[in-house]
């Protein structure tokens, strides 16, 4: 389609292959569980995107720029969360991991964790609302559907691009497992950073 121009391709995947917290999910439940944990979490992450597109496309992405309150009150909900999910890798049983006696998180629960964790980021609507309308074709038709387009189109390509890497560190996975130390720096470090987001998310000032 001609709005989805190289320039929107290009600057999407930059963007997106920028090490942060959805990327981070995405590895972490991979090497935990496997390859399909991790394609399964960034398509999470993806149908997360797709949610900031609808919000960004009815608007929202302007009523959080005026509304302090709901920008805070979102911001701190995604902080929370990112906090817990941190939380619970420091806290995990990683030697119990490495024998496979310790209970898996469902593919479903590790969807909805990568959707939640990507749609509860006021920024990442902020960064639609921005982003987007630049590439907009002024007279090229319906606004709103051009800026849904390319939401969506940015979501696909976050997916195609998150779920091979969850993939890819999936097959690692085994031979992390049999390594307790190693898995346990992963989970450890992963969780640490993890946290550090959630509180650079809670402290962060609108720009």
């Amino acid at each position: 389609m001609e709005i989805i121009s190289f320039l929107f391709i290009a600057s999407s995947i930059v963007i997106i292959l920028i090490p942060g917290q959805d990327m981070i999910l995405v590895m972490s439940r991979s090497i935990a569980q496997g390859k399909k944990a991790g394609v399964m979490t960034a398509l999470g992450v993806s149908i997360g995107l797709m949610g900031h597109t609808i919000l960004a496309t009815l608007g929202l992405g302007a009523l959080l720029i005026a509304s302090e309150w709901l920008f805070n009150l979102i911001k701190y909900i995604g902080a929370a969360y990112l906090i817990y999910l941190g939380y619970q890798l420091i806290m995990s049983k990683t030697h119990k991991l490495a024998m496979n006696d310790i209970p898996l998180v469902s593919y479903k629960r590790m969807f909805i964790q990568g959707a939640i964790s990507n749609i509860s980021n006021p920024k990442i609507t902020i960064f639609y609302f921005l982003y987007l309308p630049q590439f907009i074709i002024p007279n090229g038709g319906n606004e709103t559907l051009q800026l849904f387009i390319l939401g969506s189109t940015f979501a696909l390509i976050t997916f195609f691009l998150k779920a091979p890497i969850g993939f890819i560190s999936g097959l690692l996975s085994s031979w992390i497992k049999e390594r307790p130390i190693v898995l346990n720096y992963i989970h450890k470090t992963s969780g640490l950073i993890l946290m550090l987001l959630g509180l650079k998310l809670a402290m962060s000032e609108r720009n």
